[in-house]
């Protein structure tokens, strides 16, 4: 009996040590993406201004990263909080753990070189080698033509000071170490010339990260497989319900199958006209995640591109339900 306790013993002793092995694996040699690269960033009006309309029209960056009256529709910008961070995305709404976008003004990025944005927008991997949530979806940040990239690090160089550093994000065990093994090195192409518009199309559907908000995930968070752009990815409203991301695969029902280039770009062109203003949203009313006053900014060939593209993509038959009232307001705490 003594002999099978100690074997039971030592057994019990190498699983503990693996498990703390493992553990200290993915708390400190996690993540591995390498050094920020050594590189100064040339602040030309040209790579600002294409890093603007990249950040705000395309990426939606500062649309994550600056603070939102939510009690408007797409819940646009609050003025003077242009990329001052401090976004709540809580517990409550089906987060694992409180996460806080970062300011991206001097305030915080100030203390940055260029390589350490560099590398935190192509891998998720901020200045301190921490790993940032994926709800940034910087796999497809780090997919972008390096020279994109420069002109994004370019614009957030221009920003004003804005707000005040944000609070750390608090991810639950054991996503916290789990979020250790995301990040991986980029993984750059070129930049497509525009006039090949399905190769351009495919682009910037990329970096746009269409596919993580339009594809639906499990209890896990994960993407299921064989339904991309199906749509029915579900996000929590802070004014009540759930909104759930439309179905922009081809599919002749349920999907954008129907819908002409002409009146795909015309979806995005009505809230870039001067009369079209966010207007006040009550409680367990209808809202979007889809920053439309910002995407609409974006031209008339890219968005055309896009609808190219997307054209291109396997046809889900998913009717979504967009809208789902009811329940506590989701809190920011």
């Amino acid at each position: 009996m003594k002999k099978v306790l100690k074997v039971l013993g030592i057994v019990l002793a190498v699983v503990v040590l693996a498990v703390a092995g493992l553990a200290s694996y993915l708390k400190f040699a996690l993540p591995d993406v390498g050094p920020a690269p050594d590189l100064k960033v040339e602040l030309t009006p040209e790579r600002v201004k294409h890093g603007e309309y990249l950040t705000r029209h395309v990426l939606a960056c500062v649309h994550c990263h600056s603070k939102q009256d939510v009690n408007l529709f797409t819940a646009p910008i609050a003025p003077g909080h242009l990329g001052s961070g401090g976004e709540v995305f809580p517990r409550e709404a089906g987060f694992p753990g409180t996460f806080i976008s970062a300011n991206l003004t001097p305030v915080n990025l100030g203390e940055w070189t260029d390589g350490e944005i560099y590398r935190a927008i192509t891998t998720g991997v901020n200045r301190h080698g921490r790993t940032m949530f994926p709800m940034m979806p910087y796999a497809k940040y780090g997919q972008m033509d390096p020279e994109d990239v420069k002109s994004v690090v370019a614009y957030l160089r221009s920003l004003k000071p804005a707000g005040e550093k944000t609070a750390p994000s608090e991810p639950d065990f054991p996503f916290s170490l789990i979020m250790n093994t995301i990040p991986k090195k980029a993984e750059p192409m070129k930049r497509p010339d525009p006039s090949d518009t399905l190769a351009y199309g495919k682009y910037l559907v990329t970096i746009a990260a269409c596919y993580d908000c339009h594809t639906p995930v499990n209890e896990r968070q994960e993407n299921l497989p064989g339904q991309d752009y199906a749509g029915g990815r579900g996000f929590g409203l802070r004014t009540g319900g759930m909104v759930y991301s439309a179905n922009i695969s081809p599919d002749p029902e349920t999907g954008i199958g129907k819908w002409s280039k002409a009146q795909f770009i015309a979806r995005f062109k009505a809230y870039a006209d001067s009369t079209a203003k966010p207007y006040a949203i009550k409680r367990n009313e209808f809202n979007t995640m889809m920053s439309w006053y910002e995407y609409a900014k974006m031209t008339e060939q890219d968005l055309g591109a896009i609808y190219t593209y997307l054209r291109t993509v396997k046809p889900q038959a998913h009717n979504v339900e967009k809208f789902k009232p009811g329940g506590e307001v989701v809190a920011a705490k």
